[in-house]
């Protein structure tokens, strides 16, 4: 770091992937040391490609790499934590609000992409349901093409609310979001957030096959408040295309 202005680009590149990310706030909310296989068995990743990751977060100071003390035989295990983060990647926040360098590092992605991509809304509700698919296999499933629509609107609601969302259900297929992890960012690019978040909903419910798509997500409709809709879909599979603008 050259100045409280500046991210270092290594945390540019351990942080380019979702499932990296998702190991990464693993640990903070943690709190403790753990081992590779321990959090592979937490974000449902196979072992070896988790340790990939933790090195790559190692390598950009994100997390701290030990080995763990042994009296007897046998190489010691390695233990993973979460490192303090970087004073200088959060600027000053309202109050309440948590000083993560995520959120600058969000807000300068999403404002590129919207700035360089005429067709930012699409490209983000495809990183969405990418990411839907790297979620994939966390939680069982109903089994694949004989959902229901109210097993596939919990599925999303249960998704929803393991990232933090906050969701409820308001019937007629809508789900209010009570929470938006990344709500600074969204404020200022809501065209890429939540396209990410609109995505991220159609891609549970296309690795269900569900007879629901979801439709649009309406954001901050009020005070703290997004509302996502969800309706059936026109082939009765949930099997849904990139938005072509907005939401």
């Amino acid at each position: 770091m050259d100045d409280a202005g500046s991210i270092d680009p290594r945390t540019h590149r351990a942080l380019a992937g979702v499932s990296r990310v998702r190991v990464l706030e693993f640990l903070r909310a943690r709190g403790a040391a753990a081992t590779a296989p321990e959090v592979a068995d937490q974000v449902g990743l196979h072992p070896n490609t988790v340790r990939l990751h933790l090195d790559h977060l190692a390598e950009a100071g994100l997390v701290a790499r030990v080995a763990e003390p042994r009296t007897g035989p046998g190489r010691p295990r390695l233990l993973y934590s979460a490192s303090a983060p970087s004073p200088a990647l959060a600027p000053p926040q309202p109050d309440g609000a948590p000083e993560d360098g995520y959120q600058v590092l969000a807000g300068i992605l999403a404002g590129h992409l919207e700035g360089s991509s005429p067709h930012a809304a699409a490209e983000a509700a495809d990183a969405g349901r990418a990411w839907a698919r790297s979620l994939t296999g966390r939680e069982p499933a109903p089994e694949r093409g004989a959902v229901t629509d109210a097993e596939a609107t919990a599925r999303v609601v249960q998704v929803l609310d393991d990232l933090g969302f906050q969701p409820s259900l308001a019937g007629g297929g809508v789900v209010d979001l009570h929470r938006c992890p990344f709500q600074q960012v969204a404020e200022q690019h809501s065209q890429v957030v939540c396209g990410v978040h609109l995505g991220l909903m159609q891609g549970v419910l296309d690795e269900l096959a569900a007879p629901l798509r979801a439709a649009r997500l309406e954001p901050f409709v009020a005070p703290g408040l997004c509302r996502a809709h969800l309706a059936p879909a026109p082939d009765g599979r949930g099997r849904t295309s990139p938005p072509p603008k907005g939401f």
